[in-house]
């Protein structure tokens, strides 16, 4: 029988370049927990050698093989037993194994497992928004199984692919097939179907050489969202009364379709897709998370109300694939083929294997429903290669999985009319309309436009948010000033656009959980991309995450918004509630002082009385209730600082322009640099360099510089295209240009 042995303990990590010393690790592990997010700027990126030894294990019969199972190792790897080489693999986010049965000797065997998070050409993700953190950030396993056995060796999948489908008469097929290695004649494969108690409910018997069979169950227990039913499809590899090998699959029997009119159905209930994506990190732990963590991170969703998680920017855990099953999440899945296109025909090469594990490892979970493609990949601009690419992927998808959909999450400036539209199934846009460029009040108007002008696209908003930093705080909350309130106020908009737009076929709120950016220095916080809901280390779930819960939770619910901006100055305040019963009721120290009939979002004018306040809200059974402190005047902590001194910054920019006709035709004299040339174009001037990072810092708190932090990401960019996506003052382009063109190529 088969044999899984975990190998997670007495691992010995060194470091060959000699950045750190040699320390004792337990799986798994990252060596960048935490310079990957404690805000010094960079992260280690290098090679790290993981070693250990083991024991080969013993089958009871001859001719048993033993494997290493690698769960992930960031970013690529080479498996070594006793000084020879196992297996490589390039891709920081799947499963892979090697069969090390004639490398291993009597005794102790050595483990060498070299893991290295650097760039490489041929190799996606090249350069994010997010760590790439390094190490066994997963678990490796021992996995013994007789000489004949399911398969280990087809791009890390299970060995077993299950389809169901349901029928018109209320039951279901299971299209099942499993691949035997080493089969003989007299070999057999038994498959049980079990329902979610237990019951057996059908099985049937194949030939090990022809393992397909389709079995039915009669009144299937659907799956969806509402009641995630599985079914457990268990393979048992038979002979001569016994059992040599066994595996199974957690399925369950839904059907879904996506219209550009009606947006998302299951089962054939229209259900608009409402949700979050999710980074796999978390405080000081990096990417290093126990299948504990992660079951938490589904449950967090789940209290949240979301029916869908976009899983960014790579294939996930195992264990959070089997939550999402289990909880009810329709899941987005997608690969690392992000932000920055590689010309390098192997690393086209390299997306398609990446795809493709990440289908033929996942094929059997019912909460993936969409295969993404690619993520805001014309960060650097358009060719007609990268075109051809998603064409070539989309097909790819095609022949592995012709059951689900495929998407493409677009950059914002992505031209409504180009070549990357009609290539995927459905299609989102990362916009952040009243974050990085324009307001808020934009998104519905964009929707509704391209809507009109593609009514034949089903369109969603794969990220779209904004910074919300716990420390700040505003009774009169604006755009970049990084306070709790306006990433509350953001997201009631937000909420309630999308509500009225139940033909948006998802969207996925950036993001549920604060992340590790080792690149990013915002809002008074370094290493972190402060978007989500909660921060990082899960303990605070901010306002704008109650937002979320009063739209989509069924369960009753009550939040008194603003409890961190506990001192409040003025003769009155608002407080802000949100539900998602009809009517609250507001108590101030006891005292009745409003009762609002609304929808989500209450909000009542109240008088506090000098020192602390009692504040009680209470909506049909549910009660909140918070304390404010009444004073002369709110403390300077509230404010961020940089806030006041970038409007001062914009403010001196336009002085320094002077006279400068900013409403004039902008001029691009041949010869001269301008707001058509990359950042890695003016990066060759010195003075031109200086220009436009002052002004990227101005117009977005981004620091760019060559050679750290994201430039590989932007440094393609111009000037001209940040403007389309990022909010500038009206002239501060025309005035950046006008400065460029003084200067000389």
């Amino acid at each position: 029988m088969r044999e899984i042995i975990s190998l997670n303990e007495n691992w010995t990590l060194s470091f060959p370049k000699g950045e750190r010393p040699t320390e004792q690790v337990t799986l798994p592990h990252t060596w960048n927990a935490v310079d990957g997010m404690d805000g010094n700027g960079s992260y280690l990126r290098t090679t790290g050698v993981y070693t250990r030894t083991f024991t080969q294990p013993k089958q009871p019969l001859a001719g048993g093989r033993t494997y290493v199972e690698v769960l992930a190792a960031a970013l690529a790897a080479t498996v070594k037993v006793n000084g020879q080489v196992a297996t490589t693999h390039e891709g920081g986010f799947s499963i892979f194994r090697a069969d090390v049965t004639d490398l291993c000797h009597e005794g102790d065997n050595e483990l060498t497992i070299e893991v290295s998070n650097e760039d490489t050409p041929s190799m996606y993700p090249a350069s994010a928004d997010f760590t790439f953190y390094g190490g066994l950030y997963r678990g490796v396993n021992l996995i013994s199984v007789p000489g004949t056995h399911f398969d280990l060796d087809y791009f890390g999948g299970p060995g077993i692919k299950v389809t169901p489908k349901p029928t018109e008469d209320g039951g279901a097929t299971f299209e099942i097939e499993s691949w035997v290695t080493n089969g003989e004649e007299a070999y057999t494969v038994m498959y049980s179907i079990e329902d979610c108690y237990g019951n057996e409910v059908a099985s049937g018997v194949r030939p090990c050489d022809s393992t397909k069979v389709t079995l039915y169950v009669p009144d299937a227990q659907l799956w969806s969202m509402d009641e995630p039913n599985l079914y457990t499809v268990t393979a048992r590899l038979q002979k001569n009364n016994e059992t040599f090998d066994e595996i199974y699959a957690n399925v369950g029997v839904r059907s879904y379709t996506v219209t550009p009119n009606d947006g998302f159905s299951i089962n054939g209930v229209p259900t608009p897709l409402r949700g979050v994506a999710r980074h796999q990190d978390r405080l000081y732990k990096g990417n290093a998370l126990t299948a504990e963590d992660h079951y938490e991170d589904a449950m967090l969703i789940k209290e949240l109300g979301a029916n869908t998680i976009r899983l960014a920017h790579y294939q996930h855990s195992q264990d959070f694939y089997d939550a999402c099953d289990e909880l009810g999440f329709a899941v987005w899945a997608e690969i690392p083929f992000i932000s920055v296109f590689k010309k390098d025909p192997s690393a086209h090469q390299n997306c398609r294997h990446q795809m493709t594990e990440l289908i033929i490892q996942n094929y059997n979970h019912p909460s993936i429903m969409f295969w993404g493609l690619s993520n805001e990949i014309l960060i650097g601009g358009i060719c007609q290669e990268l075109v051809d690419n998603h064409h070539d992927l989309q097909k790819l998808v095609r022949e592995l999985d012709p059951t689900r959909l495929t998407t493409i999450a677009h950059v914002s400036n992505t031209p409504v009319d180009g070549p990357m539209h009609h290539i995927t199934d459905v299609e989102s846009y990362n916009h952040y309309f009243g974050w990085y460029g324009g307001k808020m009040e934009q998104n519905g108007p964009w929707l509704d436009k391209f809507h009109a002008e593609h009514p034949d696209i089903c369109i969603g908003i794969s990220e779209y948010g904004t910074e919300g930093i716990i420390n700040w705080h505003s009774n009169d909350p604006q755009c970049k000033d990084y306070t709790e309130e306006y990433q509350a106020l953001y997201h009631e908009h937000l909420a309630q656009v999308f509500e009225d737009r139940p033909w948006v076929w998802a969207t996925h709120c950036w993001n549920m959980f604060d992340f590790g950016c080792a690149a990013r220095h915002e809002g008074g916080v370094a290493g972190r991309n402060n978007k989500g809901l909660m921060t990082i280390d899960r303990k605070t779930k901010k306002d704008s995450y109650f937002v979320y819960q009063a739209y989509w939770s069924k369960l009753p619910m009550v939040h008194i918004a603003g409890r961190r901006h506990a001192q409040r100055a003025g003769e009155t305040t608002e407080i802000k509630v949100y539900s998602n019963q009809d009517t609250v009721v507001l108590y101030v120290n006891g005292k009745e002082v409003g009762q609002q009939t609304a929808h989500r979002v209450f909000k009542f004018n109240v008088a506090l009385e000098e020192g602390f306040n009692t504040i009680l809200a209470v909506a049909g059974d549910v009660k909140d209730s918070i304390t404010l402190e009444k004073v002369e005047k709110e403390p300077d902590c509230y404010t961020l600082p940089e806030f006041n001194e970038r409007q001062e910054g914009v403010a001196n920019w336009f002085k320094q322009v002077g006279s400068l006709d900013l409403k004039a035709p902008m001029e691009f004299p041949e010869g001269y640099y301008s707001i058509k040339d990359s950042m890695e174009e003016l990066s060759k001037n010195e003075e031109a360099l200086a220009l436009a990072t002052r002004a990227v810092k101005l117009a977005t708190n981004f620091d760019i510089k060559p050679g750290v932090g994201m430039w590989d990401m932007m440094k393609r960019m111009t000037p001209e295209a940040m403007a389309k996506m990022i909010n500038m003052p009206d002239g501060f382009i025309e005035s950046l240009n006008a400065q460029l063109i003084k200067i000389k190529k």
